[in-house]
């Protein structure tokens, strides 16, 4: 059984409002899970107290559980400093220029300059 600390939706129509849950990654999102342990209201300001909360020491102990986050809850657990930091690139592998490309590039910088 894989545990993932991820994101349940709640609230109403246009206004969201997340719950923070440990559940088994078979279960749907707003479907059943193990226990909440924290919210998450993206209705309030960045700078807002409420707008994050965590229970640290349920959190650590699921991740010693074996309990792995999603990438928005890593984020939540980074700034926490429950969990390192996750790593985002700012432009995706996928989208670079390829090989040809950027041999182009090179090609007109070398002849501009």
């Amino acid at each position: 059984m894989g545990l993932k600390i991820r994101l349940a939706r709640a609230g109403a129509k246009k206004r969201p409002y997340y719950h923070i849950v440990v559940a088994d990654s078979r279960s749907p999102r707003d479907g059943r899970f193990i226990e909440a342990v924290g919210s998450y209201n993206p209705m309030l300001p960045a700078e807002h107290a409420e707008r994050v909360r965590l229970k640290n020491e349920r959190i650590t102990h699921w991740i010693s559980q074996g309990a792995v986050a999603t990438d928005r809850v890593a984020k939540f657990l980074g700034k926490a400093g429950l969990a390192p930091m996750p790593v985002f690139r700012e432009q995706p592998k996928q989208s670079a220029p390829k090989k040809k490309a950027q041999e182009r590039a090179a090609a007109a910088a070398a002849a501009a300059g």
